[in-house]
């Protein structure tokens, strides 16, 4: 899909690392940002940053996605790009787990990028055209010790994106997972630990989206998958 100047990029689970990343290279790119997350109040150097618009919305709320969408609508008509950016994670042996943290787990990973998705799309197909985007982990495709419920949430969504791909690319959206396979860099990561590559860059992991979103239709990837060159696998 070619890109729209001054067309609107949604970033659901909005906040500091990737997807702040991501609000910097999409409002670069032309597009009007709009970021939600469950508090807003964190995110004012960012909207100063990027001239963003926020709302607070739990993903995970249905009534909430479908007020956000509807002023995103209001606004900027149908969005250009969505990326689900959020989650939750609990982890510990099988047996010390508690039953609600793995079901919050769970509905923020897989229930919170469906209705996302379901609302987005809404908008995005009577003009027959848009990117949804859903942010995975290495645990979307392996599941580690002790960290089951993240692995359960994330396998999900790559379930979700999958299935949306094979509908709704034939109808002119493009349905992208991104397999985030490594630790993202952050403030607490000394220079030289940067300077290796031993973490992904956020930057350039937000460049790769915009990558992927300008694909043309003949060749769109529905995954992406992204780790430091220094890592051995």
């Amino acid at each position: 899909m070619a890109q729209d100047k001054g067309g609107a990029a949604v970033i659901v689970g909005a906040g500091s690392g990737l997807s702040a990343s991501l609000a910097r290279a999409c409002a670069a790119a032309g597009m009007k940002v709009v970021l939600a997350a469950r508090r807003t109040d964190k995110l004012s150097e960012l909207i100063k940053a990027t001239s963003a618009t926020a709302q607070a919305c739990d993903a995970t709320k249905p009534a909430e996605v479908a007020a956000l969408f509807d002023a995103v609508a209001k606004q900027h008509g149908a969005p250009e790009l969505v990326v689900f950016n959020a989650g939750y994670r609990t982890r510990g042996p099988l047996l010390e787990l508690d039953p609600v943290e793995v079901e919050k787990t769970l509905i923020s990973s897989a229930f919170g990028g469906f209705l996302v998705a379901q609302a987005a799309a809404r908008l995005m197909l009577p003009k027959g055209k848009g990117s949804i985007f859903f942010t995975g982990a290495s645990a979307s495709v392996k599941g580690y010790a002790t960290s089951a419920p993240f692995a359960m949430g994330k396998f999900a969504l790559r379930g979700l994106a999958q299935s949306l791909a094979r509908e709704l690319q034939p109808k002119g959206l493009h349905i992208a997972h991104f397999v985030i396979d490594g630790g993202i860099a952050s403030a607490r990561h000394s220079a030289e630990e940067k300077a290796a590559d031993k973490w992904l860059d956020p930057d350039a992991i937000a460049e790769t989206y915009l990558a992927v979103h300008r694909q043309p239709k003949s060749a769109w990837s529905t995954e992406m998958e992204v780790r430091p060159w220094v890592e051995n696998f």
